[in-house]
């Protein structure tokens, strides 16, 4: 444990990737095989049930540390990490613990059978033996929110360094359904498997956000333009008669996604398409909203897959008959892959191709981008038809051209304070719009970025001299400030209070000019929605 917290006051210590690759990369060189699985399995999102609720520990660190348990509470809201407070909290210890990582989490997979007595006795006696960094880790292990900075692509990067072994194999060795309480670090990373290279992707290239004038790319006849469709990024890989779908976070899907598996009877062998998955209920294009009812299930039911089936939307071939495409131009992936699409049209697959916008002006494009909502797209793609598939986000070959946000002006009405660096100041905020009565304010978004760090702190100044009521960390404040709040889009919804979820919503700007009477109704919410 100690070479564990150690390495994670190192990762926290510094924002670099670099030296958190290094730091990381030292650690799987020297831990236990056994440590080596857990560190995995914790920095891939796959930590033990919570043994204790948050309700208990709190309560046990207010105890052991001699302060009242309201204070610790008000401790908490200004520090706003639960372990980092019990950690800074709870008196220096006074013994050491020389456990592994792997007996404290076996130890807690344990725990969570025990009776709250053993709990507390368990948790307290560790809080006493461990220092300041291995208190905090541990409270972590047992709370379950173990967030650290460390993404599982820079985590696969230092385990590619300390293996010699490759990040796209590694990726795919860390996916699916493993058990870090059973599996060995021999089969889980050291053992070679054809099935390993059989499902590996291709980097995914990305497109950078098109900045200035659309002219400024020179003649429109260099570009091919399609709609941005707003989905989730994936790679459908059909080889040896499987069918593998990943997505662009490096996540393997394949059976979140049934109505994809009949690809591997029906498409030839050695194909790698690049697409958006798309949900499709009725035979049309569905929002985002709709897509979310399927992010996350573990299982897919057959009400589920009648209610919102999926499409695969293709926009590019990167294998074909076995064989790399990526160094061809899009014009010539682009023919192989609608004579593709033509050929298997009449197998009746949940497969579409998308299709270039043609355009002879840049005027045009334009005028297609402003058609983008009401296709269900997010904007425009515009790549140059000479392009290669590259590898990462590179500037000059493909652009995104996003559709100008949706905006409303609202009211804030209740404040939290934000975390990290912005753990003092109020910055995370709900806001409102008039009932269409016009008599009450109705909540209806959250947001918590746009601003700047000097208004930020203009802001927080306001709402701590004039908050109306506090519950726990939240403060309802007076109804007088005005925001614009931007967002992508807007749906309705049952699950919230004002009828309508919207997506993505941030501040655009600090309205001094108006006042709450100006600002807008759910019924103008309303009005933005796509028909």
């Amino acid at each position: 444990m100690k070479k564990f917290a150690d390495l994670i006051r190192k990762l926290d210590s510094t924002t670099k990737t670099t030296l958190k690759v290094k730091a990381l990369t030292n650690y799987l060189e020297n831990a236990t095989n056994e440590d080596r699985v857990w560190t995995i399995a914790i920095l891939s999102h796959r930590r033990p049930p919570r043994p204790v609720n948050t309700t208990l520990l709190r309560q046990w660190a207010s105890e052991l540390s001699n302060i009242p348990l309201w204070l610790f509470e008000e401790s908490y809201h200004i520090v706003g990490d639960l372990a980092e407070t019990i950690a800074l909290v709870i008196p220096n210890s006074t013994g050491k613990s020389d456990k592994s990582l792997t007996k404290f989490l076996s130890e807690m997979i344990a725990l969570k059978k025990e009776d709250d007595d053993f709990k507390k006795k368990y948790v307290t006696d560790n809080w006493r033996k461990l220092n300041y960094y291995e208190r905090f880790v541990f409270t972590k292990l047992i709370t379950g929110g173990f967030r650290i900075g460390v993404s599982q692509k820079l985590m696969t990067r230092a385990l590619s360094k300390a293996t010699g072994i490759d990040e796209d194999i590694l990726a795919y060795k860390l996916m699916g359904k493993w058990d870090p309480n059973t599996i060995s670090f021999e089969d889980l990373v050291l053992k070679e498997n054809a099935s390993d290279f059989l499902s590996k992707p291709y980097p995914f290239y990305l497109a950078y956000g098109l900045e200035g004038d659309v002219s400024n790319l020179g003649s429109v006849d260099d570009w091919s333009v399609e709609h941005k469709w707003d989905g989730i990024r994936s790679q459908v890989i059909i080889r040896d008669n499987e069918v593998f779908v990943w997505t662009r976070g490096e996540e393997l899907v394949t059976d979140k996604y049934p109505e994809f598996h009949p690809f591997a009877d029906q498409i030839q062998n050695g194909t790698v398409l690049d697409g958006e998955i798309l949900p499709f209920p009725k035979n049309e294009i569905g929002t985002f909203k709709d897509l979310q009812t399927r992010i996350g299930r573990k299982t897919v039911s057959k009400a589920l897959l009648e209610k919102t089936p999926v499409i695969l939307k293709v926009y590019d071939l990167l294998e074909w008959k076995g064989k790399d495409l990526r160094q061809r131009s899009f014009v010539e992936r682009r023919a192989i892959l609608k004579d593709f699409i033509n050929n298997i049209n009449a197998k009746d697959l949940p497969i579409y191709l998308s299709k270039i916008v043609n355009c002879n002006s840049w005027s045009e494009v334009a005028a297609e981008r402003n058609r983008a909502r009401d296709m269900r797209s997010e904007g425009l793609m515009i790549k140059r038809k000479n392009s290669t598939y590259q590898v990462g986000r590179k500037k000059g070959d493909w652009w995104k051209w996003k559709t100008d946000p949706l905006t409303i002006d609202a009211v804030l009405t209740y404040a939290m304070r934000g975390h990290g660096r912005r753990s003092n100041l109020f910055t995370d905020y709900t806001f409102a719009l008039w009932n269409d009565s016009g008599e009450e304010l109705v909540t209806f978004a959250k947001a918590y970025s746009g601003l700047t760090d000097a208004e930020f702190r203009k802001v927080d100044a306001w709402i701590k001299k004039n908050t109306l009521e506090r519950f726990g960390p939240v403060r309802s404040v007076s109804p007088k400030l005005v925001f614009e709040i931007a967002f992508e889009g807007i749906a309705k919804s049952t699950r919230h209070k004002s009828g309508y979820a919207t997506r993505f919503p941030r501040i655009l700007r600090w309205r001094h000019d108006k006042k709450i009477e100006d600002a807008n109704s759910l019924e103008d919410l309303e009005m933005l929605i796509p028909m």
